[in-house]
């Protein structure tokens, strides 16, 4: 953790197995649930709300892959099944069974840089530290 208390790249980042495979230097977290009103016969409002499932959409921007998985020939289109990490000054949230839903490259020539990825997460758990 940085001496600030705020996340860096090195606080934010993909695992794949265990494995730190690229740093994030930013991201945007969404997540929603899906609700269903229970109704009654002759009542006009709602007498219960049951809860539905969760999604998890994360926007992450500047992607830099790990020297390791460079050797190791990282190919972010062939990621499936990956975690998020993102390290606070108070907590961890883990991000898994992670999918990416859409990809937006650029950079310079021989530098392994993801402008920014749009991962759907299965489940969303979050420690203290």
């Amino acid at each position: 953790m940085n001496v600030a208390g705020f996340p860096t790249s090195s606080d934010i980042y993909l695992e794949v197995d265990g494995k730190k495979v690229a740093v994030v230097q930013s991201y945007a977290a969404k997540s929603s649930k899906t609700s269903k009103n229970v109704e009654a016969f002759g009542e006009d409002q709602p007498v219960a709300a049951i809860p539905g499932q969760r999604t998890h959409v994360i926007e992450l921007t500047r992607l830099y892959a790990t020297d390791e998985a460079i050797r190791d020939g990282i190919d972010f289109h062939s990621l499936e099944d990956f975690s998020l990490v993102i390290c606070k000054p108070d907590r961890k949230i883990l991000y898994s069974g992670c999918q990416w839903s859409s990809i937006q490259e650029s950079g310079a020539l021989g530098a392994m840089v993801v402008e920014k990825i749009t991962v759907v997460a299965a489940k969303r758990i979050e420690t203290t530290v």
